[in-house]
């Protein structure tokens, strides 16, 4: 048996002569890269350096290296892989950095860094470097290994390789097929090397225009599925490239889940595209952004269904028992929604298990690694190691995002998706090249990052340039393709910028041209989607259209009709959301906008969570979230040292700094704050806010006991402290039976509990035209909370309910709380048998300025849709809409 050794360039023709090999029953021959000839030949266990074992060794070397030049810039992000970079560069042009050391400062810093990398990596891990020199050693035994050896499909090679080649090809017989491709002018100064060319094919060509890079992937996937639905062409016959892939990869990646053909990614698909992927990037974006519902959530769904996983034995649906009313932002408010789970939701050993896991997470990007052992399993884990090894764990999120994998489709059989040197070393039959626009294709030259031009010149360091690459796989396409090739260009880049032709297409090319507009008709449409996105007429008779059709007619109806809110009458999800516990949001939902109250609570309709990012600015809501937690350290503070009745200026003043500097601290680990100046003048408004708000009458000292953030309802307390009454305790409205809860600002209660004075304190502005006690039904606040006081301490006491404005000092009082509570009553009973006879209709507060699920209402919600309707609505909601008038 002849043993023979083929030579390729790429992972696909190294695929395909594979295939190609086992179906003619090709025995004795071996496909290697020259990067693994050459490690063959040198022995032993021997490997070339991978990537991520550079990336690594120059992590874990570059914080205990002294660099001189580059000891500046070593900590910043992206210094690993610039380093990765460079070192790659100087191997393959096969530089000696060690020998050119005393040439520059940033030469002998280099080579100080590429020794210790060296150093650190395993032994069996040799550089390009390396192995031709121990190669050269092993000479004798090349023929035996290799026998004759082909050069398939390569238009050049990286000089360091050059002297082992030309010593091989004096051992045994060398055979460059270069076909219809150019030879390399170093090629012809080695005798002893056969060089063979064909001549080049003459494909078709054809330019086409798209509007931009997405059009051109959707253009792309209509292409193939024209050659495969006219039999024109095989799959593993079609090909799709760009010199760069990843301004199209996203697009491929999702039209190709559309499509019922395959579509493979020769250079892998993301890692976040998968739920492994998608496990680290939960957890790096808890260990980034810190704790909150959201991010918990997220890590938790990721990781329930591994077997091993913290989250196993957790409850599917223990989330949803989490409180609203809490900020889940940091590990004491996760305890102390932790600590309002029913008994039998989570047990001791679960609550522990979820405290740790919490406790863990908190400690940010300095535990990642060990965040990544004790919560991931698997694939997870070993992505999550890549990650960390590849960027700095600061960046882990971002480093995610460019971490590949295989995609796990046979090329042999599949369409490809590839980058162009890649085709131009495995040719199709059909091809079609994406992105052919100026500054696109071909790329420009850059100088190195850490290796400039004035240090080494470039065309030393790097004589293959990714340019010159460009123009060489351009040409090589058109001249080994044998069909056709579509020159496909964008017109304009996604953010609607001009963008011009690449200079490759020159006059013979460039026309004439297909202008393709992205609303067209298609001749074949790539998937069901995409047929009926393109003919109206079709998708008109799917069941959605004709849903979403009778949904706009009846919108446009005087009369109320289903898709304005009708539901059945007694539905369950109405009985559900009725028996809820409500709170002083939920009851203005359902007095001012029943429909907005079934879609939030009965469907679980939320908008986007913008509060969960992280912030930047102090808003009214972030300003109000200060004040308040200021206002009950401050109470609790004084209340403690004898009362906030008896509190002198100096000890209020005191408490006051206290636990504004506590908060300050606490935000600064929590949250990106404003710059230092205007926080700084935040915490002064926050100062005069509270000093406003525990302002006292000098003659009630010793008269009352004060608290606050005084819970009711059934909802535990936010902090440990004393409070005037059975926080679990039942709230019930009286003969309504709606469960009552939530959290009073302030309580002041008479040392004889014969009065009970409640604040709600707000740091906005007073409104200008509040309309009696009920404003409409937006101001429920001191009604309900009179309310719970008489609920429990019982109905004869006293009870002064008021609103606090604390910008200018303003109280708002509850004028007649007795009138209040039966006319609130009175108005929930209405609304209530509304929602029960399935009037879930829009009212005064649909789609208004604070409506968070405006985007569900017909857009033209104000000037047309509720002029139609409003008559019509507020007939069926009975005595309602009386409650909003002059609201």
């Amino acid at each position: 048996m002849n043993r023979t050794t083929t030579l390729v360039h790429s992972r696909l023709k190294r695929s395909q002569l594979l295939v190609e090999a086992a179906r003619e029953q090709h025995h004795g021959l071996q496909i290697l890269t020259f990067e693994h000839l050459a490690t063959r030949l040198a022995g032993g266990f021997l490997r070339p350096v991978d990537d991520d074992s550079l990336r690594q060794a120059i992590a874990v070397v570059l914080p205990e290296i002294q660099l001189d030049e580059l000891e500046k810039i070593k900590d910043l992000p992206g210094m690993v892989s610039a380093t990765a970079a460079t070192l790659r560069k100087v191997w393959r042009a096969g530089l000696d950095l060690q020998a050119r050391a005393k040439d520059h400062r940033r030469l002998q810093s280099m080579a100080q860094l590429e020794k210790a990398v060296l150093a650190h990596l395993p032994s069996g891990l040799k550089t390009p470097t390396e192995l031709v020199e121990l190669s050269l050693g092993q000479l004798s035994h090349v023929k035996n290994l290799f026998g004759t050896i082909e050069i398939v499909g390569i238009t050049e090679l990286s000089p360091v390789w050059r002297p082992l080649l030309a010593a091989i090809a004096r051992e045994t017989t060398v055979r460059w097929l270069a076909g219809p491709r150019t030879v390399p002018a170093w090629l012809l100064d080695i005798n002893e090397i056969e060089t063979t060319k064909t001549p080049a094919t003459k494909p078709s060509t054809e330019l086409i225009s798209a509007s931009t890079p997405q059009h051109e992937a959707v253009e792309a996937m209509r292409w193939i599925r024209d050659l495969l639905a006219s039999d024109k062409a095989k799959p593993h016959e079609i090909a799709i490239a760009s010199n760069t892939t990843a301004e199209y990869d996203d697009f491929f990646y999702a039209l190709k889940q559309d499509a019922d053909f395959d579509l493979h990614f020769v250079h892998g698909i993301s890692v976040l595209t998968n739920r492994d992927g998608q496990a680290a990037a939960a957890l790096a974006a808890v260990l980034v952004h810190g704790l909150s519902r959201q991010s918990i959530e997220r890590l938790y769904k990721s990781l329930a269904g591994y077997v091993g996983s913290p989250f196993e034995d957790f409850p599917s649906d223990w989330l949803r028992n989490l409180s609203s009313d809490i900020a889940l932002t940091s590990l004491e408010a996760w305890q102390l929604a932790i600590d309002q789970f029913d008994e039998d939701m989570l047990g001791k050993d679960l609550v522990a298990k979820l405290l740790r896991i919490l406790q863990l997470l908190t400690q940010g990007v300095d535990i990642a690694e060990q965040a990544g052992e004790d919560l991931l399993a698997g694939r997870a884990r070993e992505i999550w190691k890549r990650a960390l090894i590849a960027g700095p764990v600061e960046a882990v999120e971002t480093t995610l995002t460019t971490l590949r994998q295989n995609d796990g489709m046979e090329p042999s059989v599949s369409a490809c998706w590839m980058s162009a040197n890649e085709l131009a070393a495995a040719p199709r039959r059909f091809v079609r090249l994406l992105g052919l626009n100026s500054s696109h294709w071909p790329r420009t030259k850059h100088e190195d990052r850490l290796l400039a031009d004035h240090i080494i010149p470039t065309t030393e360091l790097d004589p293959l340039p990714v340019a010159d690459a460009d123009r060489r796989d351009f040409e090589t396409i058109l001249a080994t393709t044998q069909s056709s090739v579509h020159l496909s260009l964008a017109r304009r880049d996604e953010d609607g910028r001009l963008r011009g032709r690449s200079p490759l297409l020159g006059r013979a090319l460039a026309e004439p041209v297909e202008y393709l507009q992205r609303n067209r008709v298609p001749d074949h449409a790539f998937s069901e989607t995409d047929r009926l996105f393109a003919r109206p007429s079709e998708f008109a008779l799917t069941p959605q259209a004709k849903e979403a059709n009778q949904c706009w007619l009846n919108w446009q109806k005087t009369k109320i009709t289903p898709h304005d809110g009708l539901v059945r009458r007694n539905h369950p999800v109405v009985k559900a959301i009725l028996e809820r516990t409500q709170s002083a949001t939920s009851f203005t939902r359902l007095l001012r906008n029943p429909l907005g109250f079934l879609w939030h609570y009965g469907l679980g309709l939320t908008s986007p969570d913008v509060d969960a990012e992280p912030m930047e600015d102090i808003g009214p809501l972030e300003f109000g979230a200060i004040v308040h937690d200021a206002l009950d350290r401050v109470v609790k503070r004084l209340e403690a040292q004898g009362g906030l009745v008896n509190a002198s200026g100096q000890k209020k003043s005191g408490a006051i700094k206290a636990a504004v500097n506590q908060i300050a601290s606490e935000w600064a680990d929590t949250f990106a704050l404003p710059p230092a100046m205007v926080w700084q003048a935040v915490l002064e408004e926050v100062k005069e806010a509270v000093k406003i708000g525990i302002d006292t009458d000098p003659q009630e000292s010793g008269k009352f006991s004060s608290y606050g953030e005084v819970p009711f309802g059934g909802i535990a307390p936010r902090s440990k402290s004393i409070t005037p009454w059975d926080t679990d305790a039942v709230v019930v409205i009286p003969k309504l039976g709606f469960l009552v809860n939530g959290y009073i600002d302030r309580i002041d209660v008479a040392k004889n509990q014969a009065w009970v004075s409640v604040c709600d304190y707000k740091t906005g502005s007073v409104p200008k035209n509040m309309n009696g006690d009920l404003d409409g039904g937006k101001e429920l606040q001191r009604c309900l909370y009179t309310f719970a006081v008489k609920a429990m301490f019982g109905d004869d006491v006293k009870v002064n309910a008021e609103l606090f404005y604390l910008l200018d000092g303003t109280r708002l009082e509850l004028f007649d709380p007795t009138a209040a509570m039966k006319s609130l009553a009175n108005y929930l009973k209405i609304a209530k048998k509304n929602l029960k006879a399935g009037n879930a209709l829009m009212g005064i507060g649909s789609g208004q300025e604070y409506d968070d699920l405006v985007f569900a209402l017909p857009a033209n919600m104000q000037t047309g849709y509720r002029q139609r309707k409003e008559a019509a609505a507020n007939d069926l909601l009975g005595d309602l809409p009386s409650l909003w008038e002059g609201a």
